[in-house]
């Protein structure tokens, strides 16, 4: 182990014996108490050296025996030692690739403050390039998330849409002006490849991280153009989904109100057919009006605002990027929307239901109901 104080919180002393690490209140850890001698060697837990050394350079300081190893252990109890050497292959792998593992320093940094166990950044961040996921919509917000997350690190980043790259498809971070007339699922795929800090892993690569064959999905992201199928998402389109319990998260731009959530885990939380249920329980006439929005004509261009679309879909991935690095995020069952002019995020929880087929409620046989649910809002954000 080469211990490493996280660089990514910032040191300050409160007091001449106590040491902050973080400014933020979600991370910040106060150690103490801290003579002059041991604050002069905090700064050599840089990553640099092993342990052996570092006792070696304690006694030459004069510090007594024992306190490298109790230093390093109560600050790995606090969550602010990372080992510049953890990881295993993967990792190794992406070190060797200066120019990508230099991309993904920010990340990498934001993992160790998130993850407090040593290593655990670098770990993550390899796990995802071992990912695939599919991002379904490659319009303002769809294929904004998929390049923030080909940027974020994920290996196979996958966008599926018809069609062809319209002007208001435009966005900052996703196609560019230059894709317009282009086929959107190519140039989707062309916005990955630069977002991309490196390229994808090869195909034997892949399949050895999966153990043999194309990976199976880690995630699948619904962000249609028509931001009202996210909205209100069809129970038949998830069924596949549902069926090989791949996990789904719903994200769009409806109407001028944007939309986050749920995120679904099959057969644990409430999917789209739990939503229709309890969405025609509190609202009798949502069945009848949905059908009408979905046969008839759709305008041509939608009302996607560029700016609430670029938020929904920097959430959406940062979501999605938590859910690949192991954690839950709030997403979980749960949707998050805002409304333009305003903009004040709401949450509301999105129960399943026990009459779906899902079985997330308890019920397992009969079909899905068709529709979409929408309880009320259960908190403000």
């Amino acid at each position: 182990m080469h211990p490493m104080v996280k660089p990514a919180l910032r040191r300050a002393w409160r007091d001449r014996q106590t040491v902050q690490f973080g400014m933020t209140g979600a991370h910040a850890v106060t150690v103490g108490p801290v003579d002059t001698a041991t604050g002069s060697f905090l700064g050599l837990l840089d990553g640099t050296r092993g342990l052996p050394l570092l006792r070696e350079e304690a006694r030459a300081m004069g510090l007594p025996d024992g306190l490298v190893d109790e230093l390093v252990s109560r600050l790995t109890a606090a969550g602010l030692i990372d080992d510049a050497t953890a990881g295993g292959a993967g990792v190794d792998a992406l070190r060797m690739r200066a120019d990508m593992f230099d991309r993904l320093r920010p990340d990498l940094a934001s993992l160790s403050v998130a993850h407090p166990e040593p290593g655990g950044g670098t770990r993550r961040l390899a796990a995802r390039r071992a990912m695939r996921v599919q991002v379904r919509g490659a319009g303002r917000v769809g294929a904004t998330i998929a390049s923030v997350l080909a940027a974020g690190g994920v290996g196979r980043v996958e966008v599926l849409d018809s069609g062809s790259a319209e002007l208001w498809d435009v966005a900052p971070g996703g196609l560019p002006a230059a894709s317009v007339g282009d086929r959107r699922d190519t140039a989707a795929r062309q916005l990955v490849r630069r977002a991309a800090p490196g390229r994808p892993p090869r195909a034997a690569e892949a399949a050895g991280a999966s153990g043999g064959g194309e990976p199976g999905l880690s995630l699948v992201i619904v962000a249609p153009r028509d931001g009202a199928a996210a909205y209100a998402p069809d129970p038949v389109e998830a069924e596949p989904w549902l069926s090989s319990g791949t996990p789904h998260l719903y994200a769009g731009v409806a109407e001028a109100t944007g939309v986050v959530g749920p995120l679904v885990l099959p057969g644990g939380t409430a999917c789209a057919g739990c939503m229709a249920l309890e969405r025609a329980e509190h609202d009798p006439g949502w069945p009848r009006m949905l059908a009408q929005w979905r046969s008839g004509r759709r305008g041509a261009v939608p009302a996607c605002d560029i700016g609430l679309a670029t938020a929904v879909a920097g959430l959406a991935a940062a979501h999605a990027l938590s859910f690949l690095d192991g954690e839950l995020p709030a997403t979980t069952g749960v949707r998050w929307e805002a409304a333009l002019p305003l903009l004040d995020w709401r949450q509301s929880s999105m129960p399943p239901h026990r009459e779906c087929s899902c079985g997330a409620g308890g019920h397992t046989s009969g079909e899905c109901a068709s529709g979409v649910g929408e309880p009320q809002d259960t908190m403000a954000g």
